[in-house]
């Protein structure tokens, strides 16, 4: 189990990673979405700046 803070995501959004994480071959759910975020953050690089990552993120449309 990974220590931390608790995320609450939506029960379909949760559902729909449980199901992933599954066919994939996570041991839970949690592991599987630690993963997903662990690699989308890997694409805004570290050392950046707030104003690159803010770049980044418009970039990518999480951001207007």
């Amino acid at each position: 189990m990974f220590g931390g803070k608790k995320v609450k995501i939506e029960k379909e959004l949760y559902s729909k990673a449980e199901m992933y994480a599954k066919v994939a071959g996570y041991t839970s759910v949690e592991e599987f979405i630690n993963h997903i975020v662990e690699k989308e953050l890997a694409t805004f690089g570290e050392g950046d700046s707030e104003e690159e990552i803010k770049k980044k993120l418009q970039g990518l449309g999480y951001i207007s």
